[in-house]
């Protein structure tokens, strides 16, 4: 069994602070036999990570935000653009041979998160649904991810969806090792969800990554830039 955290962000993400060398030396320390790498509206950095010699795998992925809400395609070769229908968002992952995974659904909290009639619409084209996010907020029904996903036999996975260095692993999958999408999803179905909660650290740090990022759009002179690594 390898541990997997399926839902990471890096600096290409833009609202985090996570660059690719930090990211490999916190999934060593923690043991990581893989990671999804899933930065918000582009797998720039997931498939610079995934040409690079590491010591465990690297599924590229994106956080798509379509017309209704985010998806996450797995096991993609390019970016695939914002904007587009849970449908066509499907589609353009399907073409490129990956898998669909919804982050955070049914998330009063998110603006981004899908929600019941959108779910419910799209379901026979999902794959995994994240039933454990380590960012949710617990004051909600936290049991309608898994409910959902055991109403339509979808696997279940879990993420950290982490925005700092200190957050990868919070959330995590135990199972078999795979090779491609077919085998992940094999793998999948014997996965185990591990995970902690958040705490109020973890949105105190997001208010000032996101403070500072409106800043630099104002005030583009204000702040030196920073470059992906």
């Amino acid at each position: 069994m390898i541990k997997i955290d399926l839902h990471i962000h890096t600096r290409y993400s833009g609202d985090s602070d996570i660059t690719l060398e930090k990211l490999v030396q916190r999934c060593v320390e923690l043991g990581f036999g893989a990671i999804a790498v899933t930065d918000h509206g582009t797998a720039e950095g997931a498939i610079k990570l995934s040409n690079e010699k590491t010591p465990f795998k690297v599924i590229v992925g994106e956080e798509i935000a379509s017309d209704e809400g985010e998806i996450i395609g797995l096991f993609l070769k390019g970016t695939i653009p914002n904007g587009l229908s849970p449908e066509e968002t499907i589609k353009r992952i399907r073409d490129q041979g990956g898998l669909v995974c919804v982050p955070h659904p049914f998330d009063h909290y998110r603006s981004s998160a899908l929600q019941a009639d959108t779910l419910n619409r799209i379901a026979g084209s999902i794959d995994i649904v994240e039933v454990f996010n380590a960012r949710t907020i617990p004051a909600q029904n936290l049991a309608l991810p898994g409910k959902f996903a055991e109403s339509y036999k979808l696997l279940k996975g879990a993420g950290s969806d982490s925005h700092s260095t200190g957050e990868v692993g919070r959330a995590y999958i135990t199972l078999p090792d795979f090779e491609g999408p077919e085998s992940f999803l094999k793998a999948m179905a014997k996965a185990e969800i591990h995970g902690l909660r958040p705490t109020p650290a973890i949105y105190m740090r997001s208010l000032l990554r996101r403070s500072k990022k409106k800043i630099k759009k104002l005030f583009p002179g204000s702040m030196h830039p920073k470059t992906n690594k």
